[in-house]
């Protein structure tokens, strides 16, 4: 169907290298996108010249986002890549500290919402200014089942999901008369990187919660491809400010 063409469009993806990130990446790619790929390190590259290797047409960048006072000349840069044009931008970087509430660390607190919340606030900003002046944008921000509940020993991921899926609200109030999009995709349980302390199958809670999911599975990158594009292509023009979970229907059990 062309209205999920992504053919010419321009798109930014934080956290691309790896996980949920890097398959989001992938799918927009698949539906002909031009993509820079940010990431921490030099596997940024690795990981871009394997995508080149198979035809798509991507860029990395590295993009240090504990870094407040970094994220506006890496965000000109990576628009400049794009030949100064921005038409996506996806917000699928995380990180993830673990520990009882009581005794979680203030270092590790503002990391997580370093990472987590504040950086896409201002990659937000920063696009949607662009985006404004050429009257239509899409804004992806991944957020998570602990946007609608607290879980266990992620106080700081729990808090940095919640703000970015109420500032995500807040944007779309702000800018949809504007022509902005921008929606939020809330993963469920994902076997990624991230969750390997779940995820070890020795873990007991892994059984536990595969058993409470409906499909009976954890969730892989591959299955947020689908969603990513619908939500960056004109098949969602008239959704806006939308908070979507997939999670194999954890969250109605």
């Amino acid at each position: 169907m062309r209205c999920f063409d992504l053919t010419g469009k321009k798109a930014l993806v934080t956290g691309g290298t790896r996980g949920l990130g890097r398959g989001m990446a992938e799918g927009l790619m698949e539906a002909g996108a031009e993509v820079v790929i940010c990431g921490t390190s030099e596997k940024v590259d690795i990981v871009c010249e394997e995508f080149r290797k198979r035809g798509y047409c991507c860029h990395g960048l590295i993009m240090d986002l504990r870094r407040s006072d970094h994220l506006e000349g890496a965000f000109h840069e990576a628009v400049k890549m794009l030949g100064c044009r921005l038409d996506i931008l996806v917000n699928a970087a995380g990180v993830q500290k673990r520990n009882s509430s009581e005794v979680f660390t203030k270092e590790d607190w503002d990391t997580v919402l370093a990472v987590n919340l504040t950086a896409p606030f201002l990659l937000c900003q920063l696009a949607a200014k662009l985006m404004i002046e050429q009257g239509k944008g899409k804004i992806i921000n991944i957020s998570s089942m602990l946007a609608f509940f607290g879980g266990q020993t992620v106080p700081a991921y729990a808090a940095s999901k919640g703000g970015l899926t109420q500032f995500s609200k807040t944007m779309c109030n702000d800018l949809a008369a504007k022509g902005i999009n921008i929606n939020c995709i809330a993963p469920g349980y994902m076997d990624t990187d991230m969750n390997t302390a779940l995820t070890d199958r020795h873990n007991p809670r892994f059984e536990v919660i595969k058993n409470r999911i409906p499909q009976g599975r954890w969730g892989t990158a591959e299955d947020l491809k689908g969603i990513c594009v619908f939500l960056a292509s004109e098949a969602s023009d008239y959704v806006n400010g939308a908070v979507i979970p997939v999670d194999g229907g954890y969250l109605v059990r």
